[in-house]
């Protein structure tokens, strides 16, 4: 029930200052407003008798110039070059002493004969300008008014036009119209100092002049449908889509200029208005702020004094709890370490089979190796056999016929023979090792060791075999694991090319970077798409039952890990595969 009471007090309590605050900011901006407009009108009322000034100042000059003799001549005889001429130097001439746009003068068709600009590019002469209200107007015999783009020059201006009387007598018959031209362009800049958005819209709503370009030629309200086709037959703003200024502010004032119904407005910036509101507001929270402060540090002295005691209570029957808690944790933590030791010691137990399993898979794939080159090696040690044979019995019949020089030849041929094959049998009894040595590598020479091995076999199946290989190249490892890889590299090499009609394999070695790169490469039919992603996993093969377990690549992939290499494949763009090989040169001084 107590809690209840006290969520109700809160919700009143909390509602009525809301409302403080609300009625604060509702009285601030009201206030704001009642200035900003009294503001504005004041500055209207300062703005408007310059722009009405301007306006008046030329309104007597196209009267005037209604009966300059020239202008009547011309107009009486148009086709007269020597008037036309004077005609157009004499409305230079006080185009350029009054500081007006333009000055020309129009037939009763509309047509422009004369004009101050007719030496420019955009020049009104030839123009026929009818269309326009202030030319129908004065050809009435009234002065005729009209703000909007220039047609030929595309330039805004507003356009004051009288009647020019043939006669040069004021109400005879009129033979044609003069018409000047004032740019409000000064206007324009003058306004773009002021902080506030400052318009001059036509009777139709149109904003035709601002501070702000992005409210120019745009109306106050959506425009009728007849205001539409009275626009687009004066072409009062020719080039330019009439459409209306959404999201404008509420808050202007006006005043009406000149004689054709424009308005001249300001709109004061709506940011003032709301920052006194909000300063209002501020004000209303602050004093409401510091009233509930005080309440609530009274009700929070109270509340201490009773959360003492009860904090106290409770610190000593945490503290008990905690001990229990640690004697709990205790136990908990000798029995995991316990655990722990025991899984330790099976996971050496792994780790010491696993390296031992390793190394016999790494000795099982030298066999298998050594059994496949069996009948290559028994091959290459059956022709130095066969040739210490032959030259023993031909040394014996030389032996016999007392030829000794011949018999001295033959035992040479003899030596070289046993020497290759004790070559060969070198090779493979350091190849079939067991034992892992890691000391310094001279790459090129197990590059050359590795071919050496695998000779017979490329020569038997005719393959070419190219080496390319750099010397000085030396890496830190075991020779025999390191000649192991190369030598399954190339009996992979010489398995692609074995249907192939162009039968090649290149075994090249290079530096690149801080890496000896070893590559083989074959003039196969490549690797196929689905295998690349499989190549290196154990029991993965494309060879034929019998042919191989898939453990050579995977075999290989291990070892020069071992030794922080890396072993990769890809397809050659020209064809066929290639295997590269990257090991860690040997820094220098090891």
């Amino acid at each position: 029930m107590r809690a209840q009471k006290n969520l109700l007090l809160f919700v009143f309590t909390f509602a009525c200052a809301l409302g403080v605050i609300a009625g604060s900011y509702l009285a601030g901006t009201w206030r704001a407003r009642e200035e900003l407009r009294q503001q504005g009108q004041r500055q209207l009322q300062l703005m408007a008798p310059d722009l009405q000034t301007l306006l008046q100042k030329y309104e007597t000059l196209p009267f005037v110039l209604g009966f300059q003799p020239d202008l009547i001549e011309a107009l009486a005889h148009p086709s007269d070059a020597p008037a036309i001429t004077r005609l157009n130097s004499t409305l230079q001439t006080i185009q350029q002493q009054a500081k007006v746009g333009a000055i020309y003068v129009m037939d009763r068709d509309g047509l422009t004969i004369g004009a101050s600009n007719w030496d420019q590019p955009l020049g009104f002469v030839g123009k026929n300008f009818s269309y326009r209200p202030y030319f129908d107007a004065a050809l009435h015999g009234r002065a005729g008014r009209f703000y909007g783009i220039g047609t030929s020059t595309s330039e805004a201006g507003y356009f004051i036009a009288q009647p020019v009387y043939r006669n040069g007598t004021a109400g005879g018959p009129v033979a044609g119209v003069v018409a000047v031209k004032i740019s409000l362009a000064d206007f324009e800049r003058t306004w773009r100092s002021s902080d506030d958005t400052i318009a001059l819209a036509d009777s139709s709503g149109v904003i035709f002049l601002s501070n702000r370009p992005d409210w120019i030629y745009r109306s106050l309200h959506a425009l009728d449908a007849a205001t539409e086709r009275q626009l687009a037959h004066t072409q009062q703003y020719t080039g330019q889509k009439i459409t209306p200024l959404s999201g404008h502010a509420d808050l202007f004032v006006t005043q009406s200029v000149g004689q054709l119904g424009w308005q001249l407005m300001l709109f004061p910036g709506q940011s003032r208005v709301l920052r006194a509101g909000v300063q209002w507001a501020a004000a209303a929270m602050l004093l409401l702020a510091c009233a509930a402060v005080s309440s609530w540090a009274l009700h929070q002295r109270r509340r201490r004094l009773e959360e003492r005691m009860a904090s106290a209570a409770a610190l000593r029957q945490a503290a008990a709890e905690l001990d229990d808690k640690i004697v709990e944790r205790t136990q908990q933590l000798r029995t995991t370490n316990q655990h722990l030791e025991s899984k330790y010691a099976k996971l050496q137990e792994t780790e010491h089979l696993l390296r031992s399993t390793q190394n016999e898979l790494v000795q099982a794939g030298k066999l298998a190796m050594l059994g496949q080159m069996a009948a290559g090696i028994t091959h290459e040690l059956n022709q130095p056999l066969a040739a210490i044979r032959a030259f023993a019995d031909n040394a014996r019949v030389f032996l016999e016929r007392g030829q000794g020089e011949q018999v001295a030849g033959n035992l040479g041929h003899i030596s070289e023979a046993s020497a290759r094959m004790g070559a060969i049998i070198g090779q493979l009894k350091g190849f079939a090792r067991k034992d892992e040595t890691v000391a310094t590598v001279d790459l090129a020479a197990s590059v050359r060791a590795s071919a050496f091995l695998l000779e017979s076999e490329f020569r038997r199946h005719a393959v070419a075999l190219e080496i390319a290989a750099s010397d000085g190249i030396r890496v830190t490892g075991d020779s025999v694991r390191i000649e192991q890889v190369l030598i399954n590299l190339l009996r992979n090499a010489l398995d692609a090319v074995e249907t192939a009609e162009r039968r090649v394999v290149v075994i090249g070695l290079e530096r690149d970077g801080a890496c000896a790169l070893v590559s083989i490469s074959d003039s196969g039919e490549g690797i196929p798409e689905q295998v690349v992603a499989h190549l290196f996993e154990p029991f993965f093969t494309t060879k034929p039952s019998g042919k191989g377990l898939g453990l050579g690549l995977a075999i290989s992939s291990s070892i020069v890990q071992a030794m922080n290499g890396q072993l990769t494949a890809h397809n050659q763009v020209g064809g066929g595969a290639r295997f590269e090989l990257r090991l860690p040169l040997q820094t220098e001084g090891v």
